[in-house]
């Protein structure tokens, strides 16, 4: 039976990489308690497409 709590996984996207033609998304995938974060989580990634590091948003 799966575990009941306040953590949950997240996507986080990058936000530059839309902007550049290069091709490809960097994506992380991560946990958060929702009860302490309600809100959309940001993090600096490395973004491997880029070769540097850069704002990742949470998606959906």
């Amino acid at each position: 039976m799966a575990k009941k709590g306040n953590r949950v996984q997240v996507i986080l996207e990058c936000t530059e990489q839309k902007t550049t033609d290069v091709p490809g998304m960097s994506r992380y995938i991560t946990t958060k308690n929702r009860k302490n974060t309600p809100a959309r989580m940001e993090l600096k990634k490395f973004n491997s497409f880029l070769r540097r590091y850069t704002v990742h948003k949470e998606i959906k």
